[in-house]
């Protein structure tokens, strides 16, 4: 089974959506990225025990320091989905990178 998902998608592997801090979404878009896409478990799943519900209320920080930046919000999402459903990762892709196409460029390209 072949699954499709847009070339423009870079996938960063993490033990756990957990490690990733609020800097690092922000840097992605300091460097360049139109938007930024975290996977982890499903919630109550999380081999870490907590990772994912960590790596939420960080990202809800991030969505409302890239709204008072100017940048938006929306260009930063979070998705809980189970390891083995690749195609729902697919579809998640697909619309992600529609939606930052709908957006246009980050404004910190301009």
């Amino acid at each position: 089974m072949r699954l499709s998902y847009p070339a423009s998608v870079k996938i960063i592997k993490v033990p756990c959506t957990g490690r990733v801090d609020t800097i690092h979404m922000l840097e992605a878009f300091q460097s360049g990225a139109d938007g930024v896409c975290l996977v982890g478990c499903l919630d109550g799943d999380c081999h870490f025990i907590a990772g994912n519900i960590r790596a939420g209320k960080r990202v809800r920080y991030a969505k409302a320091l890239l709204d008072e930046a100017g940048i938006g919000g929306e260009r930063l999402g979070m998705y809980s989905l189970s390891a083995s459903d690749g195609r729902k990762f697919a579809q998640v892709m697909r619309e992600m990178t529609e939606k930052i196409r709908e957006l246009g460029s980050s404004p910190i390209k301009k």
